[in-house]
């Protein structure tokens, strides 16, 4: 057989040792055709409440695989290559956001336009799926009765998050494979807790009662992970928006665009409230 040197192998494809051109497909391994990167934003604490950020925002991004690795990995990457030159920077929205440690260099106005423009349209143009939870943490404290058995906005967030997911994974057929869903290491004691709940939730003590085909993943805070970092990204315009709904919200504007919403992709931008993006507790005028 002549070789032909520009022919590929289709990216999620294996080839047989025997038989280099007969391909086996990704189900095969078990695996859905999606990933699911996890990140916060506040803390979950109800002892103390920051009264300048009185919330805990939970949010999910949810990639097709083929669509990260060949499309949102690279565009990523060739922004870090263009603003610092290579690509071990880690995106970070605090540091970002205050202009500290690598990103210092944004103290410079103009500089700091570009920057934020570039990264709007990294945000924009990729294709990702956001579920979030926002918890108010002083309607929440005064939730009689608690809303769980703990009553952690952490693991009340997740409950509904999962709830998301699932709903987007039985839109798309995938329920029969497992999902992967990547959150970041917290520390030792917290991790545990919270991969016995994710656990706890999957087994179907949760909203919808049955048992999901998820597996938890735990990152160290140093991992570079191109999705990782675009959930960090999502997380605070999110909690803002809810707190300060009139301010003008770039970064929401670009994220409203990618919630889950009813009735699929055709109603992008809508129909999202209570469904993709969930405030917990619910306001009587929230209230279905």
């Amino acid at each position: 057989m002549t070789e032909n040197k520009h022919q590929q192998l289709p990216l999620f494809d294996f080839a047989d040792e025997a038989n280099p051109m007969e391909m086996t497909t990704a189900h095969s391994t078990g695996f859905s055709d999606y990933v699911v990167y996890v990140d916060e934003s506040g803390d979950h604490s109800l002892a103390s409440i920051n009264p300048d950020y009185p919330v805990f925002v939970l949010a999910f991004c949810i990639f097709h695989k083929r669509h990260y690795a060949e499309r949102v990995i690279p565009s990523v990457e060739k922004f870090k290559f263009n603003y610092f030159g290579h690509d071990a920077i880690v995106l970070h929205e605090h540091e970002i956001r205050k202009q500290t440690g690598d990103f210092t260099p944004l103290i410079q106005r103009t500089l700091r336009s570009s920057f934020m423009a570039d990264l709007s349209r990294v945000m924009d143009a990729n294709h990702y799926v956001v579920v979030a939870c926002v918890i108010d943490k002083h309607r929440l404290k005064e939730t009689k009765p608690p809303l769980g058995d703990d009553n952690n906005p952490y693991h009340i967030a997740l409950d509904f998050c999962l709830d998301g997911l699932y709903d987007f994974l039985e839109e798309k057929e995938q329920l029969s494979q497992r999902t992967h869903v990547l959150v970041e290491c917290r520390g030792k004691k917290e991790d545990k807790e919270l991969e016995l709940e994710f656990r706890r939730l999957c087994d179907g003590n949760q909203r919808k009662g049955v048992p999901l085909p998820f597996d938890v993943v735990f990152l160290d805070k140093k991992t570079n992970a191109v999705g990782l970092q675009l959930a960090d990204l999502v997380a605070r315009p999110i909690g803002i928006h809810y707190l300060r709904p009139n301010q003008s919200n770039r970064a929401f504007e670009i994220i409203e665009q990618k919630f889950l919403c009813r009735g699929g992709r055709q109603q992008v931008g809508e129909n999202y409230e209570g469904y993709g993006l969930k405030i917990v507790p619910l306001q009587a005028k929230d209230t279905p």
